[in-house]
């Protein structure tokens, strides 16, 4: 169970340096976003599509470029981030009484 979240937070994560990228060398194409970031052209292709289905990002015929919308999402990540935080932090059976085995 915590396998998986564990597996979409670092895919989660894979996307937002994407569009970290995307936003601080805009236009730019997948060949030299794999290079910057390490991910096999097959990821980085992943989260631009997914980038690009959010309308975070379209592409261009030098490469991908954010859109009108890139702003406002990323004014609101970091609160977004926060509250999973807090939920997440939330869920945590620290003072909880061992199990039995």
């Amino acid at each position: 169970m915590i396998d998986r979240l564990e597996k979409e937070v670092d895919m989660l994560e894979r996307h937002l340096q994407v569009l970290r990228i995307v936003i601080e060398s805009e236009p730019i194409g997948i060949v030299k976003m794999s290079n910057e970031t390490g991910y096999p052209h097959h990821k980085v292709r992943y989260s631009l599509r997914v980038l690009e289905e959010e309308t975070l990002i379209e592409p261009s015929s030098q490469g991908a470029i954010t859109t009108e919308r890139t702003a406002e999402f990323v004014e609101e990540l970091d609160g977004k981030i926060d509250g999973i935080v807090e939920k997440l932090d939330g869920m945590k059976i620290e003072d909880a009484p061992e199990a039995e085995s």
